[in-house]
């Protein structure tokens, strides 16, 4: 029996995190730096909110900005209580076509959260809208493990169910810290491996991420 480290997700569990409910394979990542930006907050959580996003870009090895040159920020958290008060935020309804409906559809699911996202023209993530309802269950959860939550749900373009069953999170047993899981760190640094496509809809690409985790996957933001 061989000594060597299996590995901690299989391609079948990659292909599946990228695997969208009608069985197609969508991947995107960001295709320039990201300037983060939340609203609803005091400023103590938006500091949280930009330590986590900038946790997850460097283990990414991506780049994080102040300003982007077209949107001025191109990651917003809007946190608030009920789906309603997005209605009154200026201008929201110009970054999300037919705000109003689908404010309906989550107000009427109950919905905790939702991320919306917006793509240049090579397939790239060109910004993202993450909307999260601070009511119930989720305004219990601390903030660093929110912050990083959400920061891992927005690196790239998971499939709806990426994590139905499981936090993208762990709880390390010796210190209480919660950090990334070691195969969600390292299947976010494959996908930002310099020679990996920006945006992929064919499930090979999922066998390509797999075999970039074949060397060390113990990073965590």
């Amino acid at each position: 029996m061989s000594d060597a480290p299996q590995p901690l997700i299989s391609p079948e569990e990659i292909q599946k995190m990228f695997t969208r409910a009608d069985g197609s394979y969508v991947f995107a990542r960001w295709g320039r730096p990201i300037a983060p930006v939340a609203f609803g907050v005091q400023d103590e959580t938006i500091a949280v909110v930009k330590g986590a996003v900038e946790a997850v870009v460097t283990l990414a090895g991506h780049k994080v900005a102040e300003v982007d040159p077209e949107l001025g920020s191109n990651l917003m958290f809007f946190f608030f209580r009920e789906w309603e008060e997005l209605l009154a935020v200026p201008d929201l309804d110009r970054l999300i076509p037919d705000l109003q409906p689908l404010v309906g559809r989550l107000a009427g699911a109950d919905a905790s959260q939702y991320r919306a996202f917006r793509f240049d023209d090579d397939g790239a993530i060109q910004a993202a809208f993450v909307f999260i309802r601070m009511k119930g269950a989720m305004a219990d959860v601390p903030a660093e493990t929110l912050a990083l939550t959400q920061a891992a749900q927005v690196i790239v373009l998971w499939g709806e169910g990426a994590f139905a069953d499981k936090s993208p999170l762990a709880v390390m047993p010796e210190t209480g810290a919660t950090i990334l899981r070691p195969d969600v760190a390292g299947v976010i640094a494959a996908a930002y491996d310099r020679m990996m496509p920006v945006a992929a809809e064919d499930a090979s690409h999922a066998l390509r991420l797999f075999a970039r985790l074949q060397g060390p996957v113990g990073n965590q933001a």
